[in-house]
């Protein structure tokens, strides 16, 4: 499932609802992974993170994913982090 879950344009939530598990698991499991050298994390282009020049930041909060462009503000990323805080 981690390796389905790298594919291009896969929707890890569809993927985690597929076996029963949340979300947040399979990026777990997926960070454990890449961590080990078991998977490679692969950069996405211009195209794939659907910002301007391509840049993208990945954040591995409370077990969850979090990928933010240049064009989000500090404090529309300050109150997505509080939610994923208080859940």
């Amino acid at each position: 499932m981690v390796a389905r879950s790298l594919e291009p344009g896969a929707n890890v939530s569809a993927l985690a609802r597929e076996i029963g598990i949340l979300p947040s698991q399979l990026f777990g499991w997926r960070s454990e992974a890449a961590d080990k050298g078991k998977v490679k994390r692969v950069g996405r282009s211009a195209a794939g993170t659907g910002t301007a020049d391509g840049t993208a930041i990945e954040l591995f909060v409370d077990g969850m994913l979090v990928r933010v462009g240049p064009a989000v503000s500090e404090d529309h990323l300050r109150r997505v982090l509080r939610v994923i805080r208080s859940t």
